[in-house]
């Protein structure tokens, strides 16, 4: 039975998922699509929703249903698979990418309009210095700077988003892409929710046992119904963001703005300068709070991966410095060198994700093989492809104007892993993650 006097609960685990996934980097990249789409804002922004915080929340759900960990969902591939498919995650999620664009987003949005003497080395320096004391005490005034920190600006975005409704900064145009929905699934991509979902849900699991919710259907409700709360949050603040850029694309040339000094120039159009001081120093708070996370989460699954060998201290240390040097590349150069990767990482993830609702059915691990080894193989295909390496089959391929050009072949080599009977391939419930 579901315990008492808890009927709130959906509410309040809402919130914390929305805490968890609202931060400053998620921030940067619906304007700048808006701006992109023009009149497909619309277009653009349900593609990146759903491939962003839609399949995000489907892997915390995934998750729950499993046994809570990144294991469970790639883990009936093998244990080595498992284990680079997770790594590659963790890396990506840490110091390749979201950390180090922290520092880059807090630079080009806190500093570049605040403090525009300041140069970039120095800053990271400084930014990752406070990152490394915060992470190597763990101390827990990234929790108290978080807790108050998100409804700071959730507050500062509805006034900016309600004043950009009320005033727009101009008239929507046409598009300055042949492609929006597919700029969508990318944007949504290099917002890297579903990355950090297979982490947040760990957080998320923990939260609904702690709460006393222990049969395994009661908590894949409870966290199902706090998602499509934080979702809606999440869906009104995006939308609202992705609008405001479409109405600054006949105000700023797209040569001239990324995606961090997009918004910057929105705010200071709207809100004026303190309107930007606000956002810069909310901007630097978030930025930090995420990169202390996040690093101490990678370094933790570094030292439980090398078995204590290596001391959390020294491996926490190695992402800092690593983080700092990806930052100096600066925002731009990080989001570009990204979308390869990213490319052919997600459609490897989201196969395994997907295909975890149905453990109950398929009973064949050739089965996920086949589906996951497929599915990589064809996105690099498409990257490749993309950059400059013809192969002429991938823009024939059904739902390729979209990005989706694996799904089919994917499906087809799940089918195709499905006949192979091999020793040891045939799996149970409680052993699908060994």
């Amino acid at each position: 039975m579901k315990p008492a006097s808890k009927k709130y609960d959906p509410i309040v685990i809402g919130l914390a998922i929305f805490a968890m996934f609202f931060g400053a980097g998620s921030l940067i990249f619906p304007p700048y699509l808006g701006m992109t789409a023009g009149t497909q804002w619309p277009v653009g922004f349900v593609c990146f929703f759903l491939t962003d915080i839609g399949l995000a929340f489907v892997t915390i759900v995934a998750m729950v249903k499993g046994d809570g960990t990144m294991s469970g969902i790639t883990g009936v591939i093998g244990k080595v698979p498992s284990v680079i498919i997770n790594t590659v995650v963790l890396v990506c999620i840490g110091p390749l990418f979201v950390v180090p664009r922290s520092a880059a987003t807090t630079y080009e949005m806190t500093i570049v309009p605040l403090v525009p003497q300041m140069n970039l080395l120095i800053f990271t320096i400084i930014f990752f210095g406070i990152v490394l004391i915060l992470a190597i005490r763990r101390s827990r005034l990234v929790d108290v700077i978080g807790k108050y920190l998100t409804p700071i600006m959730v507050v500062a975005l509805v006034i900016l988003i309600a004043v950009g409704v009320a005033a727009p900064l101009g008239e929507v145009v046409a598009p300055a892409s042949e492609n929006i929905a597919k700029d969508g699934i990318i944007a949504g991509y290099q917002a890297m929710d579903v990355l950090g979902a297979l982490t947040v849900a760990i957080v998320v699991v923990a939260t609904v046992t702690q709460r006393g919710y222990l049969e395994k259907k009661m908590q894949v409700s409870i966290t199902g119904k706090a998602c499509l709360i934080s979702g809606f949050m999440l869906l009104l603040v995006y939308c609202g963001l992705t609008y405001l850029g479409a109405t600054a694309s006949m105000e700023y040339d797209l040569a001239s703005v990324n995606q961090a000094s997009l918004i910057v120039a929105i705010t200071n159009d709207l809100l004026g300068f303190y309107g930007t001081l606000l956002l810069g120093i909310i901007v630097a708070l978030a930025s930090l709070t995420t990169a202390v996370g996040v690093a101490s989460a990678v370094a933790a699954y570094f030292e439980t991966l090398l078995g204590g060998r290596v001391s959390y201290n020294i491996i926490i240390t190695v992402i800092i410095v690593f983080s700092t040097v990806v930052a100096n590349f600066g925002l731009t150069t990080i989001i570009s060198f990204a979308e390869p990767i990213l490319s052919v990482v997600y459609p490897t993830v989201i196969t395994l994700i997907i295909m975890s609702f149905f453990r109950g059915k398929i009973k064949n691990r050739n089965t996920y093989k086949g589906a996951t080894l497929v599915a990589f193989i064809m996105s690099v295909c498409t990257v490749l492809n993309n950059y400059g390496v013809s192969i002429g089959f991938i823009e024939k391929m059904p739902l390729a104007e979209f990005g989706f050009e694996w799904i089919i072949p994917t499906v087809i080599g799940g089918i195709i892993g499905s006949l192979i009977k091999t020793k040891g391939s045939v799996c149970s419930n409680s052993a699908e993650a060994s």
